[in-house]
């Protein structure tokens, strides 16, 4: 298998609210929209996002009443804290600040009209527990992993 692009499909209730969140904040452009239906791109690395009206037809019976629930969109940035930054300043709704993890993740969040939680990730290398022992390297592997969980 080869992939080519990524994609995101999240079922809302307002689509234009989430439209404008993500292209106010998050430098989203409108590639194509339709009643109850728009589509997300960024000319960089971030996943697309498809924006579906909660209970459109086009879904199958049994997709048309579930929303957007239980899940981080995260995109790897870098300079997380000059974002951070610019988006206090633009008043956007950050829900968890800036904080770091010891395994070398520094995040954020917000949320965005209908719920859905926008994570904004930086990895550095983790700080050893004896500096002067040296690090493993920073090769930022673990950005592309993708791998995030919510409680």
């Amino acid at each position: 298998m080869n992939v080519s692009a990524s994609t995101l499909a999240l079922t809302v209730a307002d689509v234009d609210a989430s439209r404008e969140f993500l292209t106010a904040h998050l430098g989203y452009q409108v590639a194509t929209a339709a009643d109850g239906f728009v589509s997300l791109t960024r000319e960089d690395a971030a996943v697309d996002i498809v924006l579906l009206r909660r209970g459109i037809d086009v879904l199958p019976p049994e997709q048309r009443d579930q929303q957007a629930a239980g899940l981080i969109l995260a995109l790897t940035v870098t300079d997380l804290a000059a974002e951070e930054a610019r988006l206090r300043a633009e008043g956007a709704p950050i829900t968890m600040p800036l904080r770091e993890e010891p395994w070398g993740e520094h995040l954020f969040q917000m949320t965005d009209p209908n719920g859905v939680v926008v994570q904004l990730v930086e990895w550095v290398a983790p700080t050893a527990p004896d500096s002067s022992a040296g690090s493993a390297g920073s090769d930022n592997s673990a950005s592309s992993a993708g791998v995030f969980w919510a409680e």
